[in-house]
């Protein structure tokens, strides 16, 4: 962390930037936000820790609006955001230096308290250890129980872009499992199972929007969603919109496009697994028109914006799940 805000202060001093996108600690020590620093002064703030699991891309859009270049610190996965968010013309990559930071996994304080682990005060990375500090007092877990569900299926280390890298060397905690497990378990459920789970799951909406604003692929001027012509802009009075067409219509706004960083699951205070939804997406994407991974690079077209004689049509080939 200190050669970051070494680096930073650096590029701020010699006028490269002249601002910072990054994190800092919030109300919770265990709940780091995105923040923007505009002086060394204000660098002294930056965090960077396995509880920086905010994707910074989406806030590039903003910030790429502004006088000047942004710093912008970006784990291995954010990239792929990063890229797509380039290809769709809503950034401008010579707005932006990026810095790619390691990354070995980020941690999910509710997987934490899934141990048992009650009354949390501080939480301290040690190695391949967390000291959990609790008014109950010490306790400790390994830090590859702590990691969140996409990091157990992580992409991979290596950034897709960026200037330079800081600490690209981390190894994951934990080796990543099969991307697609959770899905083929959906998919092997009969029709009414999956209706009645996604039905339990997506009953617990709040419509806070937190999935929407936070996704890098949701990066619309003004939502469908926001219209009052439609009485779309609130929380529903019956449950039905909810659970069958709010969060689906969504994900096939985004389909083709999902980089999968698990960010809707990840702000969601209800605790859905909106991933799913993107995920099942991504696996019929790869089954239908080949292996295909969003953000990859700034460039390729995707299957769903290109056109081949040989494109399969899904009514015709039949159902997949």
């Amino acid at each position: 962390m200190q050669e970051m805000i070494k680096r930073a202060k650096e590029l701020l001093a010699d006028g490269t930037v002249v601002r910072v996108l990054g994190w800092k600690r919030c109300d919770l020590p265990y709940n780091p936000e995105p923040a923007f620093f505009g002086t060394e002064e204000e660098l002294d703030a930056l965090v960077y820790d396995g509880f920086c699991g905010a994707n910074l891309s989406k806030y590039m859009i903003e910030a790429g609006k502004k006088e000047g270049r942004t710093l912008v610190f970006l784990k291995p996965c954010d990239t792929y955001s990063f890229n797509q968010l380039v290809k769709e013309h809503r950034i401008d990559r010579e707005k932006a230096y990026i810095i790619g930071v390691g990354c070995r996994g980020k941690l999910d304080i509710e997987a934490i308290k899934g141990l048992g682990i009650k009354g949390i005060e501080t939480v301290e990375e040690d190695g391949d250890t967390l000291k959990i500090g609790t008014i109950y007092g010490d306790k400790t877990c390994a830090y590859g129980d702590a990691v969140m569900e996409r990091c157990k299926v992580c992409k991979g280390t290596e950034h897709m872009v960026y200037d330079e890298l800081i600490g690209a060397d981390a190894e994951l905690a934990v080796k990543p499992e099969d991307r697609f497990a959770k899905v083929k378990e959906l998919e092997a459920m009969s029709p009414e199972e999956r209706f009645a789970f996604w039905q339990g799951e997506l009953s617990k909406c709040i419509r806070c929007n937190a999935c929407r604003n936070v996704c890098p692929a949701c990066s619309c001027n003004k939502c469908v969603f926001d219209s009052d012509r439609f009485d779309t802009a609130q929380k529903a009075n019956a449950d039905t919109f909810e659970e069958q067409m709010f969060h689906l219509i969504r994900a096939f706004h985004v389909a083709g496009r999902c980089t999968d960083c698990g960010e809707c699951s990840r702000v969601c205070p209800q605790g859905i697994p909106l991933h799913l939804l993107n995920r099942k997406l991504i696996k019929d994407i790869n089954g239908f028109y080949g292996t295909y991974q969003a953000g990859e690079d700034a460039e390729a077209l995707a299957p769903l914006t290109a056109f081949k004689m040989d494109d399969v049509e899904p009514s015709i080939v039949g159902e997949r799940g």
